[in-house]
C-alpha cells in the first residue's frame, strides 16, 4: 500500500485554515513590531554609547585636572611652592575635584581610603570593600582607566598615582574617581521600559485597526465564499452585493458577471437538452409507430415502412451533424478571419448556390470591398440562407452585397410568401418551428456565424416585390457588432 499524504483532509472533517483576515492582521502587526523594535534598539544602543563616552570624557577631564593641580603646586600669597608631601598634594586634589551626579572619589594612602571630599557624593567607595584592593593590585606608576564590575556594582573609574620624590612617607599615594554606570544608565533604561510599554499599546491599537479595516475590505470575499457554497447547478440565482469602487468591489462585479454567464450557459444547456430530446423524440415515435403496425407479411408495407424509417433516421443524422457544427461555432476559435475580396467571395458563393437542387440564382449588386472574414464560414452561412430560400421561398433567388459606411451587407433574397412579422424575432433561434422539414438549426448557425464576426443576421422585406431578404451585416474592419440594415429597408431582427 502507498503512503497516505498528510495533506489530505480527513473525511467528515473540515480542514482547519487560517483566515486571510488573520494573516493580514498578523503580517501588519509583525511588520509594525519589527519596525518599532528596530527603532527602539537603535536609539538605545546609540544613547548607551553616548553615555559611556561622556563618562570617559569626564574621567579624562578629572585626570587632566589632577595632573594640573599636582604640577602647579600649592599657591600661597600668589606664589607657587613645592608640595610638602605627596599626601598634601592628594588632599588638595580630593578637595578640588568637581562633584557630579552618580560619582564618588577618594584618596588612598598606604593601601586604604584615607581621604574623601568634604561634600557628600552619590557613590560611597566603601560599599565595595574589594574595590581598593583591586586598585592597589592594578595601578602602578601610570594612570589607569577601567571598569569594576564586582560585589553588585558596575563602576567606571580612573586611578591617578601621585608620586613626590623625597616626600615624607608615603612617597606615592593614589587618587581615584568613579562613575556608577548603572545609575548613569538608569534614566535611559526607564525610557526603554516606557518605550516598550508604549510600543505594546501601539501594536495592540494597530492590530485592532487592521482587524477592523481588513474585515471591511474582505467582507465581499466572505460573501463570495458563502455565495459559492450556496451555488449549485440548480441554483445560480445568487449574486454578490457590490459596494464602493475599490479592487474588491470590482472583483465582486466580475464574479457577478461570471455568474450571469454561468447561469445563461446552464439555461442554454438545459434548453438544448430539452430541444434535442424533443427533436429526437418525434422521429423515434414515428418509426416506432409504423414498426408496430407494419405487416411483416406484406412486402409493400415493409418497403414503405423501411423508406420512412430511413428518412427519419437521415433527419436524425442531419440533426446530429448540425448540432456538431453549432458546437464548433461556440468553441474558443470559431472563425479564422483573413482579408477577403467581397467580389471574388460572392461570385464563388453564387456558383455554389446554383448547384442547390431547385435553385434558380441571379446575381445582385456586388460590393467592391476587402474585409476581414472567414470565407468558409461566410460561404456556409449564405448557402444555408440559399437552401432556406429554396425550401420556403420557391427557389428563385438573388444573391448580392452592398457597403454602407463601415458595414458590409451580404444578402439572399427569395420571392416566396415572405416571413410573417410576428416570427421575425424568433426565426434565428435554435430549433425554430418555422424551419419545418429541417433540423431547426440552420438559421441559428447563420446567426452564430454572423455574431462570431462581430456582426448580426436578420430578415426584412425587400425594397420592392414579394419575398424575404435575409442578410448578414458585418463590420468592414474588426470591431464591435453593428445593428444596421441595408439602405431603404427596416430591420426586424431582434
Amino acid at each position: 500500500m502507498g503512503a497516505t499524504s498528510t495533506t489530505e483532509a480527513t473525511p467528515g472533517k473540515r480542514r482547519r485554515i487560517v483566515s486571510v483576515r488573520t494573516r493580514i492582521v498578523a503580517t501588519i502587526t509583525l511588520v509594525a513590531a519589527i519596525g518599532l523594535l528596530a527603532v527602539g534598539v537603535t536609539l538605545y544602543v546609540v544613547e548607551h554609547g553616548k553615555i559611556l563616552a561622556q563618562v570617559d570624557e569626564r574621567l579624562e577631564a578629572n585626570l587632566e585636572s589632577a595632573r594640573f593641580i599636582v604640577g602647579q603646586g600649592p599657591v600661597s600669597n600668589g606664589t607657587t611652592q613645592a608640595w610638602p608631601s605627596a599626601t598634601a598634594a592628594l588632599e588638595t586634589v580630593v578637595q578640588r575635584m568637581s562633584p557630579d551626579d552618580n560619582t564618588g572619589a577618594a584618596g588612598i594612602v598606604d593601601g586604604r581610603a584615607a581621604l574623601v571630599p568634604g561634600v557628600p557624593l552619590d557613590v560611597d567607595l566603601l560599599t565595595a570593600p574589594g574595590f581598593v584592593d583591586h586598585l592597589n593590585a592594578t595601578i602602578t606608576d601610570e594612570p589607569r582607566r577601567g571598569t569594576y564590575a564586582e560585589e553588585g556594582v558596575t563602576w567606571r573609574y580612573v586611578g591617578i598615582p601621585i608620586t613626590l620624590a623625597g616626600s615624607p612617607p608615603p612617597e606615592t599615594v593614589l587618587f581615584v574617581m568613579v562613575y556608577d554606570i548603572n545609575a548613569e544608565l538608569q534614566e535611559i533604561n526607564e525610557l526603554a521600559v516606557l518605550y516598550l510599554v508604549t510600543a505594546g499599546i501601539v501594536l495592540v491599537l494597530t492590530a485592532g485597526a487592521a482587524w477592523i479595516v481588513a474585515g471591511r475590505l474582505l467582507r465581499p470575499l466572505r460573501h463570495m465564499r458563502r455565495t459559492a457554497e450556496q451555488i449549485s447547478a440548480r441554483s445560480l440565482s445568487e449574486r454578490l452585493p457590490v459596494h464602493g469602487s475599490d479592487d474588491v468591489s470590482e472583483l465582486a462585479g466580475t464574479m457577478n458577471a461570471m455568474l450571469d454567464r454561468l447561469d445563461a450557459a446552464m439555461d442554454s444547456q438545459r434548453q438544448l437538452v430539452s430541444d434535442v430530446g424533443h427533436e429526437l423524440k418525434t422521429p423515434m415515435t414515428i418509426v416506432r409507430g409504423y414498426l408496430e403496425v407494419m405487416d411483416p407479411n406484406d412486402p409493400a408495407d415493409v418497403r414503405d415502412t423501411q423508406n420512412l424509417a430511413i428518412d427519419e433516421l437521415d433527419r436524425m443524422a442531419q440533426l446530429v451533424q448540425d448540432l456538431a457544427s453549432a458546437a464548433r461555432l461556440h468553441g474558443p476559435a470559431p472563425i479564422s478571419p483573413v482579408a477577403t475580396d467581397a467580389g471574388d467571395l460572392m461570385h464563388q458563393i453564387i456558383r455554389k448556390a446554383e448547384g442547390i437542387d431547385g435553385a434558380t440564382v441571379s446575381a445582385g449588386p456586388i460590393a467592391d470591398v476587402v474585409f476581414p472574414v472567414d470565407p468558409a464560414r461566410i460561404t456556409q452561412a449564405l448557402l444555408q440562407l440559399a437552401q432556406n430560400g429554396v425550401t420556403h421561398g420557391g427557389g428563385q433567388l438573388e444573391i448580392g452585397s452592398t457597403v454602407q459606411g463601415d458595414t458590409v451587407y451580404l444578402w439572399v433574397r427569395d420571392h416566396g410568401s415572405g416571413v410573417p412579422p410576428e416570427i421575425r424575432d424568433t426565426i434565428f433561434e435554435r430549433f425554430s418551428r418555422s424551419e419545418s422539414g429541417g433540423s431547426g438549426l440552420g438559421l441559428n448557425i447563420v446567426d452564430v456565424i454572423a455574431r462570431a464576426h462581430g456582426g448580426t443576421a436578420g430578415v426584412t422585406d425587400p425594397p420592392s416585390g414579394s419575398g424575404s431578404l435575409f442578410y448578414l451585416s458585418l463590420p468592414r474592419i474588426a470591431q464591435a457588432n453593428h445593428e444596421r440594415t441595408p439602405h431603404g429597408v427596416d430591420s426586424h431582427r431582434r
